[in-house]
C-alpha cells in the first residue's frame, strides 16, 4: 500500500512518514500516474500550463508584423527636433563626462579652494565655445522674434495714453505733497509729526472728553505745534525741476521703488519723494531725501555742490545712508545711495538754464574723456558678446555673486582680471588700467562689481530699463524683490511668437527654451531676482538696435 491509498482511506500519515515514503522511493511511477492527476489529489498546488513553442515566433517576423505598410514619410519639422535632440543629448552628455573627469581628476591630485572650483565649474562651461554657438544662446536668440512681429499699434497707442494720464496724475499728486509741506509750518506728511505734537501737547485728554486725540483727528495748519523759521513762498519753489529716479540695486524691492524728486534753483536744495500705492485707490507719498543742500560723494565731482547742470537723464545722484536714517535697513546695509535719473521735465530744465549761467571747469572735459574710454572698450567688448550676450552676462553676474562672500558687492582688481579670462573676453592692459584708475576712486582697492559690469559693457538706456521694471513688477505682484518660476511660467505668453504662428514650433517650445535660458545662471533653481531678470534683457537688449523692437520682445509675452 503506497502513500496516495492511505490518504484516499483516511489514515494519517505523520510527517516522518511522508519524508521517509519521498526520499526512500527509488521505483518509477506507474504508467497511469500522471502529472494531472496528481494536481487533481493536491488542489493546493498551482497548475502549470504547458508551454508551446510553436506558438512563439521571432523578434524579426513579429515586426513585421506590428509595422503596417505604406507609412508616411516623416515630416521635416519633426526631423528637425529629432536632430535637434540628438545635437543637445551628445552635448549634454559632453559636458557630464568632462565635469566627471575634472571632478574625478581633483579628487585624486589635490584638495581644491573654493575659490579654483567655482573656476573649474566655468571653464568647463566655456571651453570649446568661444566661436560657435551654444544650445542656449540658439534658445535665448529666439526671443528676439518677438521683435519682428510688429505690436497691435491701436492697443499699443491706447495702453501709451492710459499710461500718461496715470504718470501725470502721479507726479501731481507729489508736487501737491511737496508744496504743503515747504509751505506749512511742519511737514505735514512727516510721520513724526504726531510723536512731536504729542510731546509738546501741554494737558492730556481725558478720556471722558469728546474732542478726539490730536493724532487722529484731521490736521490743519492752526493745529500744527511746530514752529519753523522758514519763509518760502510759492512763488520761491515755483522755480523748480521735477525728475523721476530710481535706485540702483540688485535688491528687487529697492530697485522697483517709484521715486520722484525736485531741485529748486533759489537755493540749490532738492528732494526726493517716494510715491506708494496700495492695491487700486489708495496710495500714499511719503519723503524720502529730505529737502536740503547736497553734494557729490564720489567721482570727479567728490565734495562740490549739486547744481542745475547735474541733472539729465542718466545722470547718478550720490548720497551717504548714514545721513538718512529712515532708509530702510536694506538700503542702509551700503555706504552710498546711488539714484539714477530716469526721466526729467525738459521743458522746465531749459527753461531755467537760460536764466542761470554755469561756467564750465576741468571736471567737464575730465568726465567726457573718461566716458570715451570706457565707450572704447564697450565697443570692443561688444563685438565680442555677439550673439552670446545673455549667457555671458548672466554668467558673469552669477561669477560675481559667488565670489562676493561678504555680500557687499565689492571686488578686488585680480577678480575682475581673473574673471574676464575665464569668460574669454579680452581687453587690453591700457584700457583695463585706465578704466581700473576712474572706478577706484576712493582708492581702496575694490570696486562695486555691478558698477563694474555697467562701466565695461554699458547698459541699456532708461527707456528700455523702464519697461524691464515693468514687466518684473507685473510679476512681482507681492513686492518681494524675487519671482518664482512657476509663476513666470503662469504669465509668459508665446501664442504671438512668429515660428508659433508660422506652425514651425510650439508655443511650450519657446515658453521651455525661455526658462531654460533664465535660470539657467540664477542663484536659487525656483526663484529669478530682480538683478538676474535685468541681467537677462541686459544680455538680450546688446543684439536690438531700435528701442521699439526691444519694448516689443517685452510687451508681446508679458503683455505690458
Amino acid at each position: 500500500m503506497n502513500l496516495m491509498d492511505l490518504e484516499v482511506k483516511g489514515v494519517a500519515t505523520s510527517p516522518s512518514n511522508q519524508i521517509q515514503s519521498f526520499s526512500g522511493r527509488k521505483k518509477p511511477l506507474q504508467k497511469e500516474w500522471t502529472s494531472k492527476s496528481w494536481a487533481m489529489q493536491n488542489p493546493c498546488l498551482p497548475v502549470v500550463p504547458r508551454l508551446d513553442l510553436g506558438s512563439l515566433v521571432g523578434s524579426d517576423d513579429e515586426e513585421e508584423d506590428i509595422i503596417p505598410e505604406n507609412l508616411p514619410a516623416s515630416a521635416g519639422k519633426y526631423k528637425l527636433k529629432c536632430q535637434q535632440y540628438k545635437t543637445e543629448m551628445k552635448e549634454g552628455y559632453k559636458w557630464y563626462s568632462q565635469r566627471n573627469a575634472e571632478k574625478t581628476k581633483s579628487n585624486i591630485t589635490h584638495e581644491q579652494s573654493p575659490r579654483n572650483k567655482i573656476d573649474d565649474m566655468y571653464v568647463q562651461r566655456e571651453e570649446e565655445i568661444t566661436d560657435d554657438l551654444t544650445t542656449l544662446d540658439r534658445k535665448a536668440l529666439l526671443q528676439q522674434g518677438y521683435a519682428d512681429n510688429p505690436y497691435n499699434t491701436l492697443q499699443n497707442t491706447r495702453k501709451s495714453d492710459s499710461e500718461i494720464v496715470a504718470a501725470e496724475k502721479k507726479k501731481q499728486t507729489v508736487a501737491e505733497q511737496v508744496m504743503i509741506d515747504q509751505l506749512s509750518r511742519a511737514v505735514i506728511s512727516d510721520p513724526e509729526q504726531n510723536v512731536t505734537t504729542e510731546k509738546q501737547g501741554s494737558a492730556p485728554i481725558l478720556p471722558e472728553s469728546n474732542i478726539a486725540p490730536l493724532r487722529v483727528r484731521k490736521r490743519t495748519l492752526h493745529e500744527t505745534k511746530i514752529r519753523t523759521q522758514s519763509t518760502l513762498t510759492e512763488n520761491m519753489l515755483s522755480h523748480k525741476v521735477q525728475f523721476d529716479s530710481r535706485i540702483i540695486s540688485r535688491n528687487g524691492r529697492d530697485a522697483c521703488r517709484e521715486l520722484i524728486g525736485f531741485f529748486f534753483t533759489h537755493d540749490q536744495s532738492l528732494t526726493i519723494y517716494e510715491y506708494r500705492q496700495f492695491g487700486k485707490n489708495r496710495t500714499n507719498v511719503l519723503p524720502f531725501i529730505q529737502k536740503n543742500i547736497y553734494s557729490h560723494q564720489r567721482g570727479r565731482r567728490k565734495g562740490k555742490q549739486y547744481q542745475l547742470g547735474d541733472f539729465y537723464i542718466g545722470a547718478n545722484l550720490t548720497f551717504l545712508s548714514s545721513d538718512h536714517p529712515r532708509l530702510s535697513e536694506n538700503i542702509k546695509e551700503n555706504t552710498l545711495l546711488i539714484l539714477r535719473i530716469t526721466n526729467i521735465d525738459q521743458i522746465a530744465l531749459d527753461s531755467l538754464r537760460t536764466d542761470s549761467v554755469e561756467h564750465e571747469d576741468d571736471i567737464n572735459s575730465q568726465e567726457a574723456n573718461d566716458r570715451l574710454a570706457f565707450k572704447a572698450i564697450q565697443d570692443k567688448l561688444k563685438e565680442q558678446l555677439h550673439k552670446r550676450g545673455v549667457r555671458i552676462l548672466t554668467g558673469l553676474a552669477k561669477y560675481f555673486q559667488q565670489l562676493d562672500k561678504e555680500g557687499n558687492g565689492l571686488l578686488d582688481k585680480a577678480d575682475f582680471e581673473h574673471a574676464l579670462k575665464l569668460f574669454h573676453l579680452e581687453v587690453s592692459e591700457k584700457d583695463f588700467e585706465s578704466s581700473w584708475l576712474i572706478l577706484n576712486d576712493n582708492g581702496n582697492g575694490k570696486v562695486d562689481y555691478g558698477e563694474f559690469k555697467r562701466a565695461i559693457f554699458g547698459e541699456m538706456n532708461e527707456y528700455r530699463k523702464s519697461f524691464v521694471r515693468k514687466a518684473f513688477m507685473k510679476l512681482d505682484f507681492n513686492k518681494t524683490g524675487s519671482v518664482p518660476i512657476i509663476d513666470i511660467r503662469k504669465c509668459y505668453c508665446a501664442k504671438k511668437h512668429p515660428q508659433v504662428i508660422s506652425g514651425h514650433t510650439t508655443e511650450e517650445e519657446i515658453k521651455s527654451s525661455f526658462l531654460e535660458t533664465l535660470k539657467g545662471d540664477c542663484s536659487k533653481s525656483d526663484g529669478v531676482s530682480y538683478g538676474e531678470f535685468e541681467d537677462y534683457y541686459e544680455g538680450l537688449s546688446i543684439e536690438i538696435v531700435e528701442d521699439e523692437d526691444f519694448v516689443n520682445i517685452l510687451r508681446t509675452p508679458w503683455g505690458i
